[in-house]
């Protein structure tokens, strides 16, 4: 791999090997002294032009962790606030001597337009580019039912997904999550199921590769897992639901309807929760939940996803 910008860019050996990366990283990190050598030297340079508090403590925990030198760029109080281009950034950042470039930008398509343009000949990571894909987040999301849900009794076996049933419920229109989530999973092996009202499913979901219901309880029978989405009231400029307490009783998911799952089934969410509204604090905070789980986890797969890119080849 030269750059990670979408879940779709990885085949099905790609993406078991960095689950299996993900695996070894989290093993070094349960040592008194959890650093490693494999990144020394170089530098990563978090780029964050929207606001983040886990991928971008994620990113910076592995990067340092695997020894790199990192730099966390912030949009507010640089001279992107002055009205400075994306382009001029990566020249500067370029200029610096970036080996890896890892962005979250408010447009779509931003890493890949930096990682694509000739700006920069360091690897890129899409961190989340507007509505459109979080790549590290999906592989996380992978990783944490591979661990739960694969061997050891699990529903499934082998070293993909093969065979589970997922479902993921909410705002899947405004979901950057969404996407790479069924992507990924899709190429991993699962069948994904949408739960969403109408207006909260982006235009073309019918081309992506899962089902797609409006009816929540239905959908839940016989899944191995369920993720809730974060209602993004910040990029709604209209009413997309009738209520907060309307779409709480016909889409939230809470101990009744995790009740109707399997007994091994699992719950997910990519965060940061509105609790009471796509989620309960009960089921937020009860024995089915990954949500904690999920943060770490991602601190190995992005160690991993850092290691493959900067260090795999001379590994």
């Amino acid at each position: 791999m030269k750059h990670l910008l979408s879940a779709a860019d990885l085949s099905r050996e790609e993406a078991v090997q960095v689950l299996d990366v993900a695996e070894q990283m989290a093993g070094t990190q349960q040592r008194e002294i959890k650093k490693l050598p494999a990144l020394r030297g170089r530098t990563v340079v978090n780029l964050f032009f929207e606001d983040s508090t886990r991928t971008r403590i994620s990113f910076e925990a592995a990067a340092k962790r695997l020894s790199a030198d990192v730099i966390t760029f912030s949009a507010k109080g640089s001279s992107v606030s002055k009205g400075e281009s994306l382009k001029d950034t990566a020249l500067t950042l370029e200029a610096m001597g970036a080996d890896a470039v890892v962005v979250r930008h408010p447009a779509s398509g931003a890493p890949h337009r930096l990682a694509r343009a000739g700006w920069t000949r360091s690897a890129v990571l899409n961190a989340g580019d507007g509505t459109h894909e979080h790549p590290t987040q999906a592989l996380l999301d992978a990783y944490t039912l591979r661990r739960h849900l694969v061997g050891g009794g699990g529903p499934a076996a082998g070293a993909d997904l093969a065979g589970l049933r997922v479902g993921i419920v909410g705002d899947v229109l405004h979901s950057r999550v969404a996407r790479s989530d069924v992507l990924l999973l899709h190429t991993l092996g699962a069948e994904v199921t949408l739960v969403a009202p109408p207006t909260l499913l982006p235009v073309g979901v019918e081309t992506w590769p899962c089902r797609v219901s409006y009816d929540l309880d239905g959908a839940l029978e016989g899944l191995d897992a369920v993720m809730a989405l974060r209602v993004q009231l910040e990029r709604m400029d209209a009413a997309f639901f009738p209520s907060a307490r309307e779409y709480s009783r016909r889409y939230g998911l809470d101990a009744r309807r995790l009740a109707l799952l399997p007994d091994h089934a699992v719950l997910l969410h990519p965060g940061p929760m509105n609790r009471g509204l796509e989620i309960t604090a009960e089921a937020a905070d009860g024995t089915r939940s990954r949500i904690v789980e999920q943060v770490s986890n991602g601190v190995a797969v992005r160690m991993a996803a850092l290691y493959l890119l900067l260090a795999g080849e001379d590994a």
